[in-house]
């Protein structure tokens, strides 16, 4: 299955990059490849992910305190946040 990330998702995926690079060099790395691992899970087994609205699932990245909040539509999985799991809950609701 292909996906792609919302806008707003990828600024955040991009900003938790820079922000784990910037604590520890290579962190920022280990952190993309856990969550493009989260993704490569969510796109292998969309259905088996907890609904956190009624089209919409989260799978955990591991190792760090983010979720992958996303949609599947027209057969694509479409992330909707890179979400911190401790801040501001449900605040891409807003997001299509």
């Amino acid at each position: 299955m292909n996906f792609c990330f919302h806008p707003r998702a990828d600024e955040e995926f991009d900003d938790a990059v820079r922000y784990y690079e910037e604590r520890q060099r290579g962190l920022g790395i280990e952190f993309a490849e856990e969550v493009y691992g989260a993704v490569m899970r969510a796109c292998e087994y969309p259905d088996a992910w907890p609904l956190m609205s009624r089209t919409t699932r989260r799978c955990l990245v591991n190792r760090f305190p983010y979720g992958v909040i996303f949609q599947i539509k027209s057969g694509q999985l479409r992330v909707i946040a890179v979400a911190h799991l401790q801040r501001r809950p449900n605040y891409w609701c807003v997001r299509n």
